[in-house]
């Protein structure tokens, strides 16, 4: 990567990678996009363009007038907003992912699309997810992912666009709030924990997701794109894994250093019904093997360094 484009630069990945890309292959190198402009320090600290991603006009002009060869392709309607609203969702996630692989052809660019662990279904092996098994999902967004995974194959197989992505677990970060997804939840914890030393929980107790933390999910990305791609046989897309528990579990690790804290449920019948869908955790093994992928942080590292940063912030304290 030496020229970089980021769609959906705005939204709980797309803020921090963009700082991070900039900060290995330099400001000028890596262009912000994203629907709107907000007041945000990634906007102002380097180059910015709006970009509507159903706009394909619009994006091969930005990436011709760039020079851009890496396309990070992060714009989307996640889970919960998609159930809501599944026409945006499908429009969004795919017509936009329709044009980057187009403008990746033509240009000459290599693209990065995640993918995530709502392409599963309730037909999946739910312990030890593979690799490769069978993708039945019960949400747009998922079905969008699926649909996303083999698109960005056939570009590979058909055209030759380089193209790789990883199926994200639950993101977790204390930089910015999510976006609408089924593990929001394992981010407002820590929230409400400093806050108010309560949190009424929307996921049932023993619903068991895959988690990440956001310095192991950037990692990823720039991992892997670096990556030796005669080495990769998967491209699209890869399991990774860091962290799987449920709200008890997590609640506990708090508990540790808030022992106030209070956990109760108010189960969201359509969120709960999203997340019985999800593996437990899956098999990364092949991330392992063919891009040494490894995560840094687990459950208690991360929960550490969440409430550490979050009170830096002002985010409520320990009491």
């Amino acid at each position: 990567m030496k020229r970089i484009m980021v769609t959906g630069a705005l939204g709980q990945i797309g803020s921090e990678l963009t700082q991070n890309l900039r900060k290995i292959y330099g400001v000028d190198n890596v262009l912000c996009t994203n629907i709107d402009r907000q007041e945000m320090d990634v906007v102002n600290q380097g180059p910015f363009e709006i970009l509507d991603v159903k706009d394909g006009k619009r994006m091969s002009e930005l990436v011709r007038n760039n020079k851009i060869d890496t396309i990070i392709h992060l714009a989307a309607i996640l889970s919960g907003v998609g159930e809501k609203n599944p026409k945006l969702a499908w429009e969004v996630n795919m017509y936009g992912l329709y044009n980057v692989l187009e403008v990746a052809r033509e240009e000459k660019c290599a693209v990065f699309t995640p993918s995530s662990i709502a392409a599963f279904g309730d037909t999946t092996p739910f312990d030890n997810t593979p690799q490769d098994t069978i993708q039945r999902p019960s949400t747009m967004y998922g079905v969008t992912k699926v649909a996303g995974e083999n698109l960005s194959d056939y570009y590979h197989m058909k055209y030759g666009v380089d193209t790789r992505g990883v199926r994200y677990p639950g993101i977790i970060s204390h930089t910015t709030l999510p976006g609408g997804g089924t593990t929001d939840y394992a981010v407002h914890i820590y929230y409400e924990a400093l806050k108010t030393g309560k949190f009424s929980c929307p996921i049932a107790k023993g619903t068991f997701m895959d988690m990440m933390y956001m310095p192991d999910a950037l990692d990823a990305i720039v991992q892997l794109m670096e990556a030796d791609g005669s080495k990769l046989k998967h491209r699209n897309a890869f399991n990774i894994s860091a962290m799987s528990f449920d709200p008890e579990i997590i609640a506990a690790e708090i508990k540790k250093h808030i022992p106030k804290f209070e956990m109760t449920y108010d189960v969201n019948e359509v969120l709960q019904k999203i997340a019985m869908s999800w593996p437990n955790k899956m098999d990364d093994s092949a991330a392992r093997e063919e891009w040494n992928w490894k995560p840094t942080y687990d459950l208690d590292k991360m929960t550490r360094d969440m409430l550490m940063n979050l009170q830096k912030r002002g985010i409520g304290s320990i009491k």
